[in-house]
C-alpha cells in the first residue's frame, strides 16, 4: 500500500523542479539582455570619448598671416597745434599708430609691415599696389580729440573728473587692387575721478595717459572688424620661377608654410571693364592643380620662398603672372 504522505511529498518536489527552470532560464535570459545593453553603451561611451579628443594642429585649418603695412596715421585736429607744429614728429599720430600695430600684432594673424613712405611707394607704383609688398594697406587719421575737466563742490566733499574723447577713422586698402574694401569711423571715452571729504581724499593733476586710452578704446572697436575683412578674403601667392621641376612661390615660413602643405593653384580669368564705373573686373579663375611645399629659405617675410611640387595642367613658364595660388 502507497503513503499518501510519498505521493504528496514526490508531487511538490516536482511541481518545484517544474517551476524553478523556468525561471532559471528567465535570469539567464536577463543578464545576457544586460551584457548586449552594457556592449552596447561601451561602444558608445568609447565613441564619444574618441569624437571629444581635440584635433592636431596639422589636421586643422592652416591659417596663414597676411602681410598688412601700416601706412600713413595723421592726426587731423587742432589739439595741441601751435605754431612750431611739426606733422611728422606728432606725438599723437605716433600713439595712434603704435596702439594699432601692438592690438593688430596680438592677434597672430598678420605680419606688419610699417611704411612711413607708404604715399611715395604708391605714386611709384601707380597702378600695381601689389608692388608695395603687402596684401593690404591700412590708413587711418584722428579725426576728434578733446578733453575736459568737471568738478563738484558740496560742503564737506568736492569731486573732480578728467574726460578724453577721441574718434579715430581708418581704410583698409586692397593692394592688388587699390579699392577700398572696409572703412569705418569710432570712438572712445577715458576718464579718471578723483574725490576728497572734509580735505581727506586724493588729488588728480593732468593725466596725460588719459590720450593713450580714449584712442585705444576707439581702436578697439575697429580692430576685430578689420581682421574679418582680411581673414575672409582668400589668402593669394604667386609663382616666381619654374626651375628643374621646382616651382618656387613667394611666401614662407613666417606667414605659417610648411612642409606638406598644399594649395591650389588658379589661371586667371578674364579682365572686362565695367562701362558703369570704368573699373576693370576680374573674372574668377580655374583651378588647374595644386603645389606641395617641401622646403622655405628666406631671412625676411618680405624675401621669403618656397620651394613646391606641382600636380596638374601643363603650366606656360613663360607666362607665369597668369596664374596664383590660393589657399581656398
Amino acid at each position: 500500500m502507497v503513503d499518501t504522505r510519498d505521493l504528496k511529498s514526490l508531487g511538490q518536489q516536482c511541481l518545484c523542479g517544474f517551476e524553478s527552470r523556468p525561471r532559471h532560464k528567465t535570469i539567464c535570459n536577463i543578464n545576457i539582455s544586460f551584457m548586449k545593453i552594457s556592449t552596447k553603451l561601451s561602444i558608445l561611451l568609447t565613441a564619444a570619448f574618441i569624437l571629444s579628443i581635440p584635433v592636431s594642429a596639422s589636421a586643422q585649418d592652416k591659417t596663414i598671416k597676411r602681410k598688412v603695412a601700416i601706412g600713413r596715421f595723421s592726426n587731423e585736429t587742432q589739439y595741441a597745434k601751435g605754431l612750431f607744429y611739426d606733422k611728422e614728429n606728432d606725438p599723437m599720430r605716433k600713439q595712434a599708430l603704435d596702439i594699432l600695430s601692438s592690438k593688430l600684432a596680438a592677434s597672430e594673424k598678420f605680419i606688419l609691415l610699417e611704411r612711413d613712405d607708404l604715399d611715395v611707394l604708391v605714386a611709384e607704383a601707380g597702378e600695381g599696389m601689389n608692388k608695395i609688398g603687402a596684401d593690404y594697406i591700412i590708413l587711418g587719421s584722428i579725426t576728434e580729440f578733446g578733453r575736459k575737466a568737471e568738478g563738484q563742490q558740496k560742503v564737506f566733499s568736492s569731486t573732480k573728473t578728467q574726460t578724453v574723447e577721441a574718434g579715430v577713422s581708418i581704410r583698409l586698402v586692397e593692394a592688388a587692387t587699390g579699392l577700398i574694401i572696409y572703412s569705418d569711423e569710432a570712438k572712445g571715452v577715458a576718464e579718471t575721478t578723483s574725490r576728497q571729504t572734509l580735505g581727506v581724499g586724493g588729488t588728480a593733476g593732468f593725466d596725460a595717459t588719459l590720450s593713450d586710452k580714449a584712442i585705444s578704446a576707439a581702436l578697439s572697436q575697429l580692430v576685430e572688424n578689420i581682421i574679418n575683412k582680411c581673414m575672409d578674403k582668400p589668402w593669394r601667392s604667386y609663382i616666381l620661377s619654374v626651375d628643374d621641376g621646382s616651382y618656387i612661390i613667394s611666401g614662407g615660413t613666417s606667414q605659417g608654410l610648411s612642409v606638406g602643405d598644399s594649395f591650389n593653384v588658379y589661371k586667371k580669368g578674364r579682365i572686362v571693364r565695367n562701362p558703369q564705373t570704368g573699373l576693370d573686373i576680374e573674372l574668377p579663375g580655374k583651378k588647374i592643380g595644386t603645389v606641395s611645399v617641401q622646403g622655405s629659405y628666406g631671412d625676411t617675410p618680405e624675401t621669403e620662398i618656397s620651394f613646391c611640387t606641382y600636380d596638374g595642367e601643363d603650366l606656360d613658364a613663360a607666362d607665369l603672372g597668369n596664374y596664383y595660388i590660393s589657399d581656398k
